[in-house]
């Protein structure tokens, strides 16, 4: 089960972090990833980092200006958010793929696991 927190509303240039617990074992096994979606688009990949790696992949859009971190004693990843855009506002997941992470990381098909969301508004 995947937790995430963390959202709500901050002006352009604000900085949010988001946070996603996970509960059960072996959460060092696993790709985690972010994913957004915003108000009338698909859903998109924001962030993973790959369990073979340990190094975080962004997506263009947020490179520079996200950055993606696990603790895997805790079992959470984070999301920091800086200098946030408008174009950032949507529902931010989490997600975990247990399997093909170094190929798949970005492919929000693949994961197995999926937190409930949190929502980021960004105003301008």
């Amino acid at each position: 089960q995947l937790q995430a927190s963390g959202g709500g509303l901050v002006q352009a240039g604000d900085s949010l972090r988001l946070s996603c617990a996970a509960s059960g074992r072996s959460f060092s096994y696993y790709t985690m990833g972010w994913f957004r979606r915003a108000p009338g688009k698909e859903r998109e990949f924001v962030a993973a980092i790959k369990r073979s790696s340990g190094m975080p992949d962004y997506s263009e859009s947020v490179k520079g200006r996200f950055t993606m971190s696990r603790d895997n004693a805790k079992s959470t990843v984070y999301l920091q958010m800086n200098s946030l855009k408008p174009e950032d506002t949507a529902v931010y997941y989490c997600a975990a793929l247990s399997y093909g992470g170094t190929l798949y990381y970005a492919d929000a098909s693949k994961y197995d696991y999926w937190g409930q969301g949190t929502k980021v508004t960004v105003s301008s």
